[in-house]
């Protein structure tokens, strides 16, 4: 008991040394003393990372699981909702003993993480070695770097249910240009009013969404056919599987808490709330509008206009960019350390530094914009290795030896007694995500991709964009 202790002291004496460099002023383990700035712009306490983990967690899939709903019905899509929350709530917290128990090995060699941002990557190297770093690092940027896609193309996807007059693709450009903004915000403590404002974003379009359906009833001849196809089927879990799988900055939103041993359970409760909203709101949509979904992978495209409806695509639309920001800011981190701008002081020299970042990003938009089935994709071939199977792995073989898990730096959970429980368990998600999320569901969600690029070609000028009717053409008619 002492020594886990004594390793929270070293790693608060740490953190305080963090929170110095990024506010300016001393801390010394508590949060510090209110002004407006520090009200609104540093953040770094429980309630801050939980705030991140909700708005990060739900934001443009929000307007995609009534679709996955179709694919999979009611009752399969609750069930993945909650399992894969639950998964997603446990590997999210093994992401967090293994940060701690990094953290405590390099405090005890006087590692100090002053100016620097700890990173997965950097955590797996240090407990794994160089072989676990390069894995950790190809996954973790590759799914982020298509997750900010995801958020970009979603941009453009919503804000055409207002304004027509423009096509998908230039508004990607438009938002592109929008996104590229989060380049001045630092790092996961400074986004204490983003993720404040942004969940309330989310909440307010979950709610719209569920209500807006139930006022609107059913449509004529409604039918709910689904599971009808295991490609679909897989295809809509895997959907899922991605939804919670927003813990691949975890390691990054510890890291800008004042005290990150509080994170254990954080995600478990943020997931809670995020039930709240999908359920409700992809069940609603189901009910009203059925199998049209498969064919309208945005919820926003099935619902009549009106005011409440604008409010709700405006509202996901700031929200989009905040978590555009969440995604992208861990490969901003990564590209100041190559190019050797991470402890680099001035906002302005960073976000110059960093704007290269956006450019594939934009460009992998422009692509693929098929909003919906992409992140299936995503889900089955990156999230399934990045949040799920490589931190149930590298738990197993951080503690093998006997040495090792006597000495953690943290107890096993109080829902697992022993450590043979502990390591069935973390054999059981490697499996069920191996062979269901990559196996199944990397077949689905690709012969689905492929369908769609045959459909509408790359670089599709309007994906799903209903036709127009203009004077002319109904004269004709």
């Amino acid at each position: 008991m002492s020594r886990q202790k004594q390793g929270e002291e070293a790693m608060m004496s740490s953190l305080t040394q963090a929170v110095e460099r990024e506010e300016g002023e001393e801390v010394k383990g508590e949060t510090p003393h209110f002004t407006l700035r520090n009200a609104l712009w540093h953040g770094g306490s429980a309630y801050d990372a939980w705030f991140s983990c909700a708005s990060n967690q739900v934001a443009q899939v929000l307007l995609t699981l009534p679709y996955s709903f179709a694919q999979l019905g009611v009752v399969s899509g609750v069930i993945f909702q909650v399992f894969y929350g639950l998964l997603g709530s446990y590997t999210a917290y093994l992401i967090s003993i293994l940060y701690i128990e990094y953290r405590s090995r390099k405090e005890k060699e006087n590692v100090s993480f002053k100016n620097h941002v700890i990173q997965w990557f950097e955590v797996l190297e240090g407990l794994l070695g160089p072989y676990w770093k390069a894995i950790g690092l190809a996954f973790n940027c590759t799914f982020l770097l298509f997750g900010s896609v995801i958020q970009l193309i979603a941009c453009a996807s919503n804000i055409y249910y207002i304004n027509d007059h423009l096509d998908k693709r230039t508004w990607t450009y438009i938002f592109g240009a929008c996104c590229a903004t989060t380049v001045f915000i630092p790092s996961f403590h400074n986004y204490r009013i983003w993720s404040f404002l942004g969940l309330g974003m989310t909440t307010y379009t979950a709610w719209y969404l569920t209500i807006a359906s139930l006022v609107h009833g059913r449509v004529e001849n409604v039918t709910h056919s689904g599971p009808k196809k295991l490609v679909l089927y897989f295809t809509g879990a895997t959907n899922i599987l991605y939804t919670f799988g927003g813990h691949a900055v975890t390691v990054e939103i510890m890291h800008a808490m004042w005290k990150p041993q509080k994170f254990k359970y954080i995600y478990l409760y943020a997931t809670f709330y995020v039930f709240t909203l999908t359920i409700p709101s992809a069940v609603s949509v189901y009910w009203a509008f059925g199998d049209q979904l498969l064919d309208h992978s945005n919820a926003f495209s099935l619902l009549p206009r009106s005011g409440w409806r604008d409010a709700g695509v405006i509202l996901m639309l700031i929200h989009q960019i905040i978590t555009f920001g969440f995604a992208c800011t861990p490969l901003y981190f990564v590209w100041e350390k190559v190019i050797g701008m991470h402890d680099t002081k001035s906002i302005c020299l960073r976000a110059v530094a960093r704007l290269p970042v956006v450019i594939p990003i934009w460009f992998l938009a422009i692509i693929f914009p098929f909003f919906g089935p992409i992140n299936s994709a995503v889900g089955a071939l990156l999230v399934s290795f990045t949040v799920y199977i490589i931190p149930a792995s590298a738990h197993m073989l951080t503690f093998r030896s006997a040495t090792a898990r006597q000495n953690a730096a943290e107890k096993l959970p109080f829902f697992i007694r022993n450590w043979t429980m502990m390591y069935v368990v973390n054999a059981l998600v490697v499996v069920w995500v191996l062979v269901v999320g990559f196996g199944f569901g990397g077949w689905a969600s690709m012969v689905n991709f492929i369908r769609q690029v045959d459909t509408f070609g790359l670089f599709a000028k309007c994906y799903q964009c209903p036709p127009k009717f203009t004077n002319h053409t109904l004269h004709h008619s």
